[in-house]
């Protein structure tokens, strides 16, 4: 069976997961720090965006697989999926700056109000409701 936006937002995970590693290798390199943080903010920064990518992202592709092999993911689902994408390159971003970042807080809502969506769906599913 094929998972069309599964596979295609898998695909944008993948490369931005490799974007998020490409900058905390810049930092490393720029400060000659090779493991740990370092005390290095920047460095910190980056990381703790990577690893909130990595939080987040494998709970919202197992629910759009689960929603699209149910068969009930139609034309919505992948604008959703482009959306918790955005959201998480909007996070990533933002988690440069040390003091509040607008990009941040929109990447983290959008990030939560996909997630909740999603999983409001899949309840609605399991219950026979859609």
């Amino acid at each position: 069976m094929l998972l069309p936006t599964t596979l295609s937002m898998a695909a944008a995970a993948a490369i931005i997961n490799i974007w998020l590693s490409l900058r905390i290798g810049k930092v490393r390199h720029a400060a000659g720090i090779n493991h740990g943080d370092g005390g290095n903010d920047l460095l910190m920064r980056r990381m703790r965006a990577q690893s909130n990518f990595i939080e987040n992202t494998p709970l919202a592709l197992i629910l759009i697989a689960a929603i699209e092999v149910a068969g009930k993911g139609g034309v919505w689902l992948a604008p959703v999926a482009g959306i918790f994408i955005l959201g998480r390159v909007a996070h990533g971003l933002g988690m440069d700056n040390v003091k509040s970042n607008p990009l941040r807080t929109l990447g983290a809502v959008a990030t939560m109000l996909v997630s909740l969506g999603l999983a409001i769906v899949a309840v609605l599913i399991t219950l026979g409701v859609l």
